[in-house]
């Protein structure tokens, strides 16, 4: 047991004084470098392509393939994100992987690690200098078995100050700037990628929208997505986690997404996971039901009961339309796998007339809201 408390505290110790004395050097070493010398274009856009690639190791790889089995990889797509991960400096992909699953399973309670019911800069970066919980195999499994993450877990330190210089003396070599490449390609990128990461901890249950669940204090917001690679719609993250994707429409910015889907395309990737479109809008619609029921109890009670009455008769003909919606998709796919034409052309034409009523009753479900939420 003593070596084992040991154990623990020298670790805390290292990562808490890494932390530190890299912020420090990094507050004297930058005003400095930049007074006596001006960076030229191919360093910054070096390093700026390299913080991108930080990131998307860390959302593909760390994120959503080892902490929530998204989706599976071919072993060379995983040893290459695996090393972008590594380049982050945020611990093993066990470590890491472990500690969110924690937090997804304890999410605003004591048993998350980083929970934002302690505060703000607790969740974001003081939750590091806690001496780090044991892992337990039993969350873990799946990563005990891989090969690939045990030896990255028992050689991390090599690993990363390894693939950190090899970088570093690349990016130098090839923009003839090593100065640069150090203090902008390496420590600079190394401070910019763990602010946005810890963000997603912090800032994503802090500030934006609770589109999906109100039951947790994970927030979807647009602006912290376009930072971190996507990692921002944290709401419909925590409400759907093992959904390969984090932003759902098409239109949101999700790099991750964008990647996992194309190595999918060319056999790298497969098995991605995905919510379909009429499980999110029934998720949608009942979390709107319980809001306005809420709401309604702030009324006097005739008013009330009309409004939850026309509540309860229009989320109930929703519903039933997404759940029709939702077999006929099924239904589809069967006749589609016979080949079956004609009758996959009835289903198509009955799914078109479902999905004009669904918009028009959304629509009236969109106006009812408002005239509770004003009222």
């Amino acid at each position: 047991m003593k070596s084992k408390s040991r154990s623990v505290w020298d670790y805390t110790t290292a990562s808490g004084l890494f932390i530190v004395a890299y912020h420090v050097a990094l507050v004297i070493g930058l005003p400095l470098y930049l007074y006596y010398r001006t960076p030229g274009t191919a360093i910054v856009a070096a390093s700026v392509a390299l913080l991108f690639l930080t990131e998307i190791g860390i959302g593909a790889a760390y994120h959503r393939f080892y902490a929530h089995r998204a989706y599976s990889l071919s072993k060379p797509a995983e040893v290459a994100l695996l090393f972008l991960a590594t380049l982050a400096c945020q611990g093993s992909a066990l470590r890491w992987s472990f500690e969110h699953r924690l937090h997804h399973a304890y999410v605003d309670t004591d048993g998350d690690p980083y929970s934002i019911t302690k505060g703000f800069w607790y969740a974001h970066v003081l939750w590091l200098f806690d001496p780090p919980r044991p892992i337990e195999p039993r969350r873990v499994t799946d990563l005990l078995a891989n090969r690939l993450v045990m030896a990255q877990h028992d050689h991390y330190g090599l690993f990363s100050m390894g693939g950190n210089v090899l970088v570093w003396l690349l990016v130098g070599w090839l923009c003839r700037d090593f100065l640069g490449a150090f203090v902008l390609a390496w420590w600079t990128r190394l401070f910019v990628s763990h602010h946005l990461t810890w963000f997603v901890n912090s800032l994503a249950h802090y500030w934006g929208a609770r589109t999906y669940s109100r039951d947790h204090s994970a927030r979807d917001n647009h602006i912290l997505a376009f930072l971190t690679v996507g990692e921002g719609y944290h709401n419909y993250h925590h409400t759907f986690a093992s959904d390969y994707r984090n932003g759902v429409r098409w239109y949101h910015f999700d790099p991750v997404k964008w990647l996992v889907w194309t190595l999918s395309q060319v056999g790298l990737a497969t098995n991605l996971r995905r919510y379909s479109p009429y499980a999110i809008r029934r998720r949608l619609l009942l979390e709107d039901r319980k809001f306005l029921l809420q709401r309604l109890t702030d009324l006097a009670p005739d008013a009330a009961a009309r409004l939850e009455r026309r509540v309860h008769e229009l989320s109930e003909m929703l519903h039933q339309q997404i759940e029709r919606m939702r077999e006929l998709a099924d239904d589809l796919q069967r006749l589609k796998a016979r080949n079956a034409a004609s009758a996959a052309a009835k289903v198509r034409k009955e799914l078109r007339e479902l999905h004009h009523m669904l918009h028009r009753d959304w629509r009236s479900w969109i106006q009812l809201s408002e005239r509770i939420l004003q009222t």
